[in-house]
């Protein structure tokens, strides 16, 4: 690069710094810029190429305090107007058109410069990263499990990946398989599997806590009782139910939830007051019995209050 083309630019405007920046500032914006601006992203941009050069230029003298300090020195005799357009020396200052690839080493820094950011630039690669889905039972979401997983034949070659799901994973989540991705000049890439859990029929999950509905009887709720319910784990617990519980009240059942590596959750537990579809005979008769003798109660009585508030 000739001189006249280098103290002509702002390198610090081109690469968004200031001045007064110190090297690590330097660093930390063209790092950005240049993962923004890597052709492989820009996919034959012209403009964004153009871009990425100019950015590539400007770091390999701001990044090097001796290159940055004659820059400097040299752009601002410019700017003073100390520095002439052509080839002449002028004003003793010993500044004259000269081909700049001091600066710049051999010329060719700007394109070897992202071996360190992008593994190598532009040399080998790994092969692609693949994608894969798997469908696991609630339980074995919960206590964890091992799975084969077939891939196409396109990814690699109808392998057969064994893989461990750990315990207490989420539906959605990800897992990485290192190396088990398509194959590359530079190796292999990665596997993703994505996990989808079914629903169970009696539990569902809030982070560590296990959730489920117990149905009890209208007769139940209001008397009280004590009622055995099922775990995950296969065997079950007793839950008290206290006289007079409304339906919706959620009881908890402590440390009976998903266990992890440094918690484990409860098991919490909602009323459900299920009401027959159909009472006659003696069973009527005591409840019209019930009804007679609990006339002074009555759930609605501030409601029209309540709904005029």
């Amino acid at each position: 690069m000739a001189a006249k083309d280098l103290y002509e630019k702002d390198l610090y405007t081109i690469l968004g710094v200031k001045k007064s920046d110190d090297a690590a500032a330097v660093k930390k914006q063209y790092r950005k810029l240049a993962r923004e601006l890597h052709p492989d992203k820009t996919k034959g941009d012209k403009k964004l190429e153009e871009r990425f050069k100019s950015v590539s230029e400007a770091y390999e003298v701001l990044s090097d305090e001796k290159k940055r300090a004659e820059y400097d020195e040299m752009r601002e005799a410019y700017k003073s107007g100390r520095v002439p357009t052509g080839g002449q020396n002028f004003g003793g200052g010993g500044f004259q058109s000269a081909d700049f690839s001091d600066l710049f080493g051999d010329g060719r820094g700007s394109q070897d410069i992202f071996g360190t950011i992008f593994g190598g630039g532009r040399g080998p690669r790994k092969g692609a990263d693949l994608s894969a889905t798997t469908t696991i039972s609630f339980r074995d979401s919960i206590f964890g499990t091992e799975l084969d997983l077939k891939l196409s034949p396109q990814g690699s070659k109808g392998a057969v990946v064994t893989t461990r799901i750990p315990a207490g994973i989420n539906d959605g989540a990800r897992i990485k398989i290192k190396g088990r991705g398509a194959q590359g000049p530079a190796g292999p890439g990665d596997l993703y599997v994505t996990v989808s859990v079914v629903k169970h029929p009696v539990f569902s999950r809030n982070e560590l806590n296990l959730l489920m509905n117990l149905p009890v009887t209208f007769t139940e709720a209001t008397l009280g009782a004590d009622i055995k319910v099922p775990t995950l784990d296969g065997d079950e617990v007793t839950v008290r139910i206290a006289p007079g519980t409304p339906n919706g009240r959620t009881l908890r059942v402590k440390g009976r939830g998903i266990k992890s590596a440094k918690d484990v959750g409860d098991l919490l537990v909602t009323i459900e007051v299920q009401v027959p579809q159909r009472v006659d005979g003696k069973a009527k008769e005591a409840l019209e019995a019930f009804a007679k003798a609990t006339r002074e109660f009555n759930p609605r009585e501030d409601l029209v209050q309540k709904a005029g508030a």
